[in-house]
């Protein structure tokens, strides 16, 4: 069962790692200069190079933001080893739901310790001036996980069901 359950997980952690950092660095090289927008789908989607240092949504802890949220994703990267192992192999969609988040928070750390301009974000959905922020594949990984994950738990219908009573060593 734990082969089962790490095919589940690593394949989808480092592709998401994977195709994060790809896709990054395709923006970087082809959509600069910053912040001008690049049609996709008309107006509703815009590749649109943009540094985020401080966090999704603009959420900022002030001059403190970069480390302060590499930290964040150390510790998520951390929490996610502990939660693995006590993981049933039978919850697969938890398991996907874990590699997302994991693979999310270690693309977006790399950015936020290789570079303070932050992380590369890019992808710019909206209507007009009405636009959402502009974000990267580890932030729709990390959101998507994290709402998947949530899903699982409220479903489950008790934490026995979710996580097993004596993790494997």
């Amino acid at each position: 069962m734990a082969l089962t359950k790490a095919l589940a997980f690593w394949p989808v952690l480092l592709s998401t790692f994977a195709l994060d950092c790809a896709t990054k660095k395709i923006a970087v090289d082809n959509l600069t200069p910053p912040y001008v927008a690049h049609p996709v789908i008309g107006n509703v989607l815009r590749f649109t190079l943009a540094y985020n240092p401080v966090a999704a949504m603009g959420l900022s802890l002030g001059q403190y933001s970069r480390v302060a949220f590499a930290l964040l994703a150390i510790v998520t990267v951390c929490a996610l080893g502990v939660y693995y192992p006590r993981i049933s192999g039978g919850s697969r969609v938890a398991i996907l739901a874990l590699a997302l988040i994991g693979g999310g928070a270690a693309g977006n750390m790399l950015d936020r310790v290789r570079s303070a301009r932050g992380v590369v974000d890019f992808i710019d959905v909206g209507f007009g001036n009405a636009r959402f922020y502009t974000f990267n594949i580890a932030d729709a990984a990390v959101s998507f996980g994290a709402a998947l994950f949530l899903l699982v738990m409220l479903r489950s219908r008790s934490r026995r069901n979710f996580f097993l009573h004596n993790p494997p060593p």
